[in-house]
């Protein structure tokens, strides 16, 4: 058995060297597209630096706000939500935050997820459907479960990973678009050779920042989990309702996520686009079975 500290210290440091690899494979790609492909030189860094600090700057200011509007997010009434607004309202004080707004997403599909920049502009959304067939305990473990989303800064660190991705994504689109319609010319330094090297590198990294931005956001998951039991103190609540989420999932009957996508999929407390992961390595969170028995085991 391990203690909520144990837990949360070796998923910390998993988490830490994931980010770090991203970044140097972040920042190995960027060296490579201005050296070889702009030319090198200062001016090709400050173009390329002031590209990913504007890109960085929209997702971290108002990536939040991008995020609740996909999801289809509605600010809650505390008079209509008094259950929900007491269990975040006594987490975040537990856990030393500021009350994070909250918001209601009508889809029967039972998830949460938090979002924000940093912990004083932070959010929690719930599903009604998650509402409808939680108890007070274990909505409880879902909600603090979200609060330590925000609690160690996962809010910041999964929009950091989303921005490197998709920075990576489009220079690779970028250079794949130069190298098959001849935007390179005859002034190319690295040959023939060298472009068929980027071109190579232009598939392979984005595929290999995919899987560690999944599995960062595995690693975030289980620390979440952990740091949640260790707040409520009853890692069975946290359990339980995964337990619940689990059932409803395979149901073949249930109603699909409404409004989640390959973008907002992460944020989730549960995948919400499970049926269409082919196996865990492609999804962004671990198996739910693993996260029962690690719960189930911690004390």
């Amino acid at each position: 058995m391990a203690s909520f500290f144990d837990e949360i210290a070796r998923n910390k440091l998993k988490s830490i060297i994931l980010m770090a690899l991203f970044s140097a494979i972040f920042f190995f790609f960027i060296y490579f597209f201005v050296l070889f492909v702009v030319g090198g030189g200062i001016l090709g860094f400050v173009i390329g630096g002031v590209i990913v600090i504007a890109y960085a700057a929209f997702a971290y200011f108002g990536g939040s706000k991008v995020v609740l509007k996909v999801s289809g997010a509605q600010k809650a009434d505390s008079s209509k939500y008094p259950v929900l607004f007491d269990a975040i309202e006594g987490l975040a004080s537990a856990s030393q935050i500021p009350m994070p707004e909250v918001y209601i997403i009508k889809d029967p599909n039972p998830n949460a997820f938090a979002t924000g920049r940093n912990k004083k502009h932070a959010c929690v959304a719930v599903t009604t459907g998650l509402l409808s067939i939680m108890n007070k305990d274990e909505l409880q473990g879902v909600v603090a479960h979200e609060i330590s989303h925000i609690y160690n800064n996962d809010i910041q660190f999964m929009m950091l990973a989303v921005v490197f991705a998709g920075v990576i994504g489009l220079i690779a689109a970028f250079f794949r678009s130069m190298f098959f319609f001849g935007g390179f010319g005859e002034n190319n330094r690295g040959g023939w050779m060298m472009l068929l090297v980027g071109l190579a590198l232009s598939i392979i990294i984005p595929i290999v920042a995919f899987m560690i931005r999944l599995a960062i956001s595995r690693r975030r998951e289980y620390m979440a989990d952990a740091n949640g039991a260790r707040v409520t103190r009853s890692p069975q609540s946290l359990a339980s309702a995964l337990k619940k989420i689990e059932s409803y999932t395979a149901n073949p009957n249930a109603a699909p996520a409404m409004h989640a996508n390959e973008m907002t999929a992460s944020l989730y407390f549960s995948n919400p686009l499970r049926a269409k992961s082919v196996m865990n390595l492609f999804s962004t969170h671990p198996p739910t079975e693993e996260r029962i028995k690690r719960l189930e085991q911690m004390y």
